[in-house]
C-alpha cells in the first residue's frame, strides 16, 4: 500500500468518555479475572467486551488461530466497539497474518493496542490496511498491575484525541534520554519489538522502512542477539530508508552497552540515533502512534506527532 492509497484511508474516531474496548488474546494466553477487568474498565467510565479466545489456552497459545483470528475480526466489525486492547504478547500473533481479513479491517478503522509480539499485527495493519495503532501498554502485562505513569495516561492522551499535529509526546523526566546520533528527521514511526522485526521478513507483516522512523525495542536478548537482528535488517536492506532511529527498551542490556553497536550499525548512515526510550517490556511503557508521522529530534530528545491520530 502505497502513500496515496494512504491517505485516502479515514482515520477512526478519537475515543469517548464511555468507550468499549474490545480485550482480545491475539498470541499466547494468560489468565484474566473478568470481574477484576470490568471493574476496572467501569471505575474509567468504560465499557468492556471480553472476547472468547482470552478464556482459552492451547499450550503457549490463546486458543486455537481460527479462535484468535475470529476475535479480531468481530471486534473489529463490532459498531460497539471503539478500541482493540490485547491482553498480552509471548508468541502466535505471525500464525494469524494469512487469515486476516484487511478489507473488513479496513472498513472499520479501531486503534490496536498492544506490543511485544503484537509488531506482526502493528506491520500488517500497517501495510495491507494503512491503519494506525499504538505501541502502548496492554491489560494482563501493564494496566491490571501496578505499573508507573504515564504508561495508562500516555495511551489514554493519544486514544482520546488529546494529542495532534505539532504536540509532543512527553517521555518522563525521571529516565533520562541518551543522544546517540544527533539530528533532526521526520517519517512514518514504525517498528517495534526487533525480534518479530526479524521474524517477519518476508511475510505479509514484513515492515517497509521507506520514509520511517524506526522504533526497536526487544527482552532477553544479549547483546550479540541483538546485533545479529540488527545485522539481519541492514542485510535485508532494510535500513536504506530508515530517516531515524528510536531505540526503546532493551531489558537486560543498558543504554551504554548499546551505544557501540547503535554507531556501528546507524552511525554510516548519518540519521539521528536516540536511545533509553520508556517503551517496550519496562515499568512505565510509553504509548507510541505506530504508523503516524513524527518528527525526531534526537539532541532535543524530542519527539513531536506530524499528523493527527484521529478524525
Amino acid at each position: 500500500m502505497d502513500g496515496v492509497e494512504r491517505r485516502g484511508l479515514p482515520l477512526p474516531k478519537a475515543l469517548s468518555a464511555t468507550a468499549c474496548f474490545a480485550i482480545v488474546a491475539p498470541a499466547g494466553p494468560a489468565r484474566l479475572d473478568a470481574e477484576k477487568a470490568r471493574q476496572w474498565f467501569a471505575t474509567r467510565g468504560y465499557q468492556c467486551r471480553i472476547y472468547p479466545a482470552v478464556s482459552e489456552a492451547q499450550g503457549y497459545l490463546a486458543g486455537t488461530d481460527q479462535q484468535r483470528v475470529q476475535d479480531l475480526h468481530d471486534a473489529f466489525a463490532d459498531p460497539q466497539v471503539d478500541a482493540i486492547l490485547c491482553m498480552r504478547g509471548g508468541y502466535g500473533s505471525m500464525r494469524l497474518l494469512d487469515r486476516l481479513d484487511f478489507e473488513l479491517i479496513r472498513r472499520h478503522p479501531k486503534p490496536l493496542i498492544g506490543y511485544s509480539d503484537i509488531t506482526a499485527l502493528h506491520m500488517a495493519l500497517d501495510r495491507h490496511a494503512g491503519l494506525l495503532s499504538f505501541h502502548g501498554g496492554m491489560l494482563n502485562a501493564d494496566l491490571l498491575g501496578d505499573k508507573l505513569e504515564p504508561t495508562l495516561s500516555s495511551l489514554l492522551k493519544q486514544l482520546h484525541g488529546a494529542l495532534g499535529e505539532g504536540d509532543e509526546i512527553v517521555h518522563p523526566l525521571a529516565y533520562p534520554l541518551t543522544t546517540v546520533v544527533p539530528g533532526v528527521a521526520s517519517g512514518r514511526l514504525l517498528g517495534g519489538n526487533l525480534s518479530m522485526l526479524g521474524a517477519t521478513l518476508g511475510t505479509l507483516a514484513e515492515i517497509d522502512t521507506r520514509d520511517s522512523i524506526l522504533l526497536i525495542e526487544d527482552v532477553n536478548e544479549p547483546l550479540y542477539r541483538v546485533d545479529r537482528l540488527l545485522t539481519q535488517l541492514r542485510l535485508a536492506g532494510k535500513l536504506e530508508g530508515v530517516r531515524g532511529v528510536l531505540v526503546g527498551d532493551f531489558a537486560g542490556v543498558t543504554v551504554a552497552a548499546m551505544t557501540p553497536l547503535l554507531l556501528d550499525i546507524f552511525g554510516p548512515l548519518g540519521i539521528p540515533v536516540l536511545a533509553g526510550w520508556r517503551s517496550g517490556h519496562c515499568d512505565p511503557n510509553v504509548c507510541l502512534p505506530m504508523g503516524a508521522r513524527v518528527r525526531l529530534d534526537s539532541e532535543g530528545q524530542k519527539v513531536v506527532l506530524g499528523q493527527a491520530l484521529f478524525q
